[in-house]
């Protein structure tokens, strides 16, 4: 009798320490090789020009060098793990770095550290989903992962994954915000095909977030431009839905984000004001006040055909004032591609898209508003050596059209490089 109560106590022992038991990965991916950015600039023949080219005037420029920034992936080290709670319950972790392999800084003399990428906490149940807590990305930018030709590369020539201006894409700007800090997020599992997530953001600074930037404007014409001084935001609230769903060899996204931020942050806090409105300490001043806005909407297909898979995307991203909303600059762009692997060990890809930039009549450019037409094409290729190890090669390129106030202005990138995943 004594044995058989010994046994089942052994036996409940180990069934505890196995529910128990957690696991932690160790994953990242090492990108490095050579690039080169050509980027062609113009000035304007007005003499009150109040949109001028990101890159200056007259900028043209020519950059090669060897870089660890990544042509094709960022460079990254993360970890992630699980504990399981019993009951079909579970919690996990990830905890995401950027890497800059061949600068002393390790993640760039700008991130003096380790960028945090990603990382949060989270609890999952088999059967209904998971919900975690901390810094994520956004639902664009996930829907965005699984649908763009180029797997969200940082050469130019993506007008979709235009975030990156590493690469001397100044032409492009930010075209979504790519994560929130304090966030949580929700996720069901898949039903029938569906898949629905969800993110919401409270959060009194939001240096991580990136405030997208559409045209590089001042209100009092100066060709330094609020957009594109990278201006941090505070007091920013926001929310996002995304819906995917996947039949067979079809895959269909749509997301859609918003976010308010009540203050701007430049040389000093800046309390909510009109466009327009100059005020001490900001300089330059915004154009579209310092209570901004920003409606994100993004929609993507891929269909996988057996020897080629087909793409086709759309993003709109509108900033505008809080307390004007016919004050408003605005991005949207449309692209397609394809991917295929051409042999088993060589695969290539190629993207093309257009676009445009407007901005709306609350905001004064001049008697008369202007908008600017942007294209966009990408080519690559990989070589697999290993299921974890490929040579690249990337060419990118991308023009945005000359009005009567703003100034023409293009770019050209391309990228050979060495990229391992672990």
């Amino acid at each position: 009798m004594k044995k058989s109560l010994l046994a089942v106590a052994a036996i409940g022992a180990f069934a505890s320490a196995a529910q128990a038991q957690s696991s932690v990965t160790v994953y990242g991916i090492l990108d490095v090789g050579f690039q080169g950015v050509t980027t062609r600039g113009m000035a304007s023949s007005s003499t009150s020009t109040a949109v001028q080219s990101p890159i200056g005037t007259n900028a043209n420029a020519n950059q090669t060098r060897f870089s660890g920034e990544g042509a094709e992936s960022t460079s990254r080290l993360g970890f992630r793990g699980t504990e399981d709670l019993g009951g079909g319950a579970s919690a996990f972790f990830t905890a995401e770095f950027a890497l800059v392999p061949t600068d002393a800084t390790l993640s760039g003399n700008n991130n003096n550290g380790l960028f945090n990428r990603q990382t949060f906490v989270g609890l999952k149940k088999n059967g209904i989903g998971q919900a975690a807590m901390g810094t994520q990305y956004t639902p664009i930018h996930m829907a965005v992962g699984r649908t763009d030709p180029g797997q969200q590369n940082n050469m130019l020539g993506n007008v979709i994954y235009a975030t990156n201006a590493s690469q001397g894409s100044g032409q492009t700007t930010t075209s979504y915000t790519v994560r929130y800090n304090q966030a949580l997020t929700l996720q069901t599992e898949r039903y029938a095909g569906f898949q629905l997530n969800a993110i919401y953001n409270n959060n009194n600074g939001t240096g991580n977030n990136g405030t997208a930037g559409l045209i590089n404007l001042s209100a009092n014409g100066t060709a330094t431009g609020a957009a594109a001084t990278g201006l941090t935001t505070s007091n920013n609230t926001a929310w996002g839905v995304g819906l995917n769903y996947v039949w067979q060899k079809l895959n269909v996204d749509a997301a859609y984000q918003t976010s308010k931020q009540t203050f701007f942050v430049n040389a000093l806090t800046q309390p909510a004001a009109l466009p327009g409105t100059a005020t001490v300490g900001l300089i330059p001043p915004n154009p579209l006040g310092t209570s901004v806005g920003q409606n994100q909407t993004y929609a993507g297909v891929t269909y996988d055909f057996g020897i080629l898979k087909a793409y086709a995307q759309y993003i709109n991203n509108k900033v505008e004032s809080n307390l004007n909303g016919s004050a408003y600059l605005q991005r949207s762009a449309q692209q397609i591609g394809v991917r295929s692997f051409i042999t088993p060990t060589i695969e290539a890809w190629a993207s093309g898209g257009t676009g445009r930039f407007s901005a709306g009549s609350g905001i004064t450019l001049s008697a008369t508003q202007a908008t600017q037409n942007f294209t966009g094409y990408q080519l690559g290729s990989n070589y697999w050596l290993s299921k974890r190890t490929n040579l690249y090669a990337i060419y990118g390129s991308t023009q945005v059209s000359s009005t009567s106030l703003n100034a023409s202005e293009g770019g050209s990138s391309y990228g050979l490089g060495l990229r391992h995943t672990f």
